[in-house]
């Protein structure tokens, strides 16, 4: 049996990154600090040299160049080869605020020191060394502006102003804010103009269900990349013409699965392919270079799904990521030098190893994650993964049913600490992409509408009933355990279908409809009448959100219940989690309940994973019980 904390401590390194010269790399890594409570190791950052030839990487000549104690960083980006820019939130309230800290030397500075705003990165503006656009609600808490900043100085002047109803900004390849996309929280329109001088103007409108989303300006700055639904039942890329409003060629499309995810090369001014996911992710490719580095790092790292995770500026210098199921993967530095008159030549490139991300793990120790579908009771195909114990012999587990959260998103193939973690335990591991779940087209989509706790659970439940009639799954012994969303599907399982379960965990679920949406921050305010469409309105809905509410149903429960909170959660607020577990307690309905003061919506603090995990593995060891 592998450690609990090997599955759920922090990685050696994560989030590598180049200095856009290609001559230094960056990471985040794990630091301890003694605190009062104790030892805690917190993700802060490190710079090397790599200059130009390197043949081998020591990760030991970095120098730290941040030591905060109090929390992860929670993302970072090289602004240019000198500095550096992370974002920090304060006990996951996600209030980010913008740091700025030099590659060799100099303090971290809080460029965003305001209380109860969030800001976020709109533009790195690479060309332009030493500023940066950003957004942030300082004026409004429903409104983000854009500001150009300066890094030296941290004077910041606004460059576009929110008018009230603009929820993103993007910029065209010179750095100048010419796209927005606004909502009156059902239809979202596209904003244009021709330059900074301008006005901008609706370019199309559109609503919750069809949709034209902008992934950036052509290479020329004259045209528009979008991926678009419209008329049509799955994703597809195109070209638009802002000028004329109009969706024009069609770049690529595929039969079964939405396709929003172009890939370009900015260095050499051209379209290079796409990237779609179905069971696991694929790539196709019209330009040879893209081919090249694709085939080489598959040759290299075959089994594994790579990716360029990051590049140089001469896009001859990158970082690759490489992981699979079974592995948190490792990074490699990959040297490659192009020919232009041999695009497709992998002549001169050369890996050079970085380091794992999880050494102390043993892909052949650890379980393969299997594509599976199954039939939902209106004949929908239900998407999904299974996971069983390595070296099962056949016959029914006891199966835990994970639903992802969101629930607007969907599970992938990949590496999941939590899911190695319970098949390593003995269990079996149900993930489900049930309606809603999105990648899938508009009628997987749109058929979740006004379906929580309905259709969208119904599917939940038909993947229980599927297992069984597998022979995979003990009857007797099958739990629900979910996050976010997944946590409202675990509470409203265990409230619609209680025989099917023996336990459950609810980490951050919603567990009251009608007091989730009236705590929604501020910048989700803009949002709410898409939520009235798509999950349905506290008035006009009022019967199906108390027969959809488990807080209104707790009598129907018959199994032990476990429920995680964080206390600072601005989603799901921490009301949610106390409704459930006050109610339970007075009916004398087994329940256990840990909250943590310094998290949100998910626990990031090592000690707290920790502390949560451990919890959990010794509930489902008492209530579900797997074979030895």
């Amino acid at each position: 049996m592998i450690p609990l904390e090997d599955f759920f401590r922090k990685p050696e390194r994560a989030g590598v990154r180049l200095s856009p010269n290609g001559r230094r790399i960056a990471w985040l890594a794990p630091v301890t600090f003694e605190t009062e409570a104790g030892s805690v190791r917190r993700m802060n950052l490190f710079v090397a040299e790599l200059g130009g030839a390197v043949q081998s990487f020591d990760p030991s000549r970095a120098v730290q160049r941040t030591a905060i104690s109090a929390r992860d960083i929670g993302g970072y980006t090289f602004i240019d080869d000198d500095h550096l820019m992370y974002v920090m939130d304060q006990d996951g309230d996600e209030n980010w605020h913008l740091f700025v800290v030099g590659a060799e030397e100099g303090e971290p500075r809080d460029l965003t020191p305001f209380d109860g705003v969030q800001c976020s990165i709109v533009d790195d503006l690479e060309d332009e060394p030493g500023e940066i656009l950003f957004q942030m609600n300082k004026r409004d808490p429903e409104r983000f502006d854009v500001y150009r900043l300066d890094l030296a100085s941290g004077d910041m002047e606004v460059v576009a102003e929110n008018p009230g109803n603009v929820q993103s900004w993007i910029t065209d390849h010179d750095g100048y804010v010419r796209l927005a996309t606004t909502t009156d929280g059902v239809n979202t329109s596209i904003l244009y103009r021709a330059t900074e001088l301008n006005e901008f103007r609706v370019i199309g409108t559109y609503d919750f269900k069809e949709s034209v989303t902008p992934l950036g300006f052509t290479f020329d700055n004259q045209n528009l990349w979008v991926a678009s639904n419209v008329g049509r039942e799955r994703t597809a890329i195109f070209e638009m013409d802002p000028d004329a409003g109009r969706v024009g060629k069609l770049i690529f499309e595929h039969d079964e699965v939405d396709v929003s995810h172009l890939l370009r090369s900015k260095k050499r001014r051209v379209t290079c392919g796409v990237a779609f996911e179905t069971d696991k992710t694929h790539k196709v490719f019209w330009d040879a270079r893209r081919e090249a580095l694709e085939a080489f790092m598959n040759a290299e790292l075959p089994g594994h799904e790579n990716n360029l995770s990051s590049f140089a500026k001469s896009e001859e210098r990158y970082i690759v990521h490489s992981a699979s199921d079974r592995s948190l993967g490792r990074y490699l530095l990959l040297d490659a030098p192009f020919d232009a008159k041999a695009p497709g030549s992998t002549a001169g490139f050369r890996f050079v190893p970085l380091f794992d991300l999880a050494p102390w793990l043993n892909a052949d120790e650890l379980a393969p994650m299997q594509p599976i579908r199954y039939a939902a009771r209106d004949g929908r195909v239900i998407p999904g993964y299974l996971t069983v114990p390595k070296d099962h012999d056949g016959g029914a587990l006891p199966l835990i049913v994970h639903p992802h959260g969101g629930p607007w998103v969907r599970d992938s193939w990949g590496f999941n600490p939590e899911i190695q973690f319970l098949a390593n335990r003995g269990y079996a591991v149900l993930q489900m992409n049930y309606r809603g779940s999105t990648g899938y087209g508009r009628d997987h989509l749109e058929s979740s509408y006004g379906q929580w706790g309905l259709a969208m659970q119904d599917d939940i439940t038909d993947g229980v009933h599927w297992a069984i009639a597998e022979g995979l799954a003990d009857p007797k012994r099958v739990a629900i355990y979910g996050g976010s969303y997944g946590g409202y599907a675990t509470l409203a399982g265990i409230t619609k279908t209680p025989e099917l379960y023996c336990c459950a965990v609810d980490f951050v679920g919603v567990s009251n409809l009608f007091t989730w949406i009236e705590a929604f921050p501020p910048y989700w305010r803009p949002f709410l009448e898409m939520v009235y469409e798509m999950v349905g309105h506290p008035e006009r809905d009022k019967a199906r959100f108390e027969a959809t509410s488990p807080i209104f149903h707790i009598d129907k429960i018959q199994c032990p219940l476990f429920v995680a909170q964080g206390a600072n959660d601005p989603r799901v607020k921490q009301e949610e989690s106390e409704q459930i577990v006050a109610s339970l307690r007075e009916k004398n309905i087994p329940v256990e309940y840990l909250l943590k003061a310094n998290e949100g919506h998910g626990f990031r603090n090592e000690e707290n994973r920790f502390e949560f995990y451990h919890a959990m593995e010794a509930f489902f060891a008492k209530h579900l019980a797997p074979a030895s």
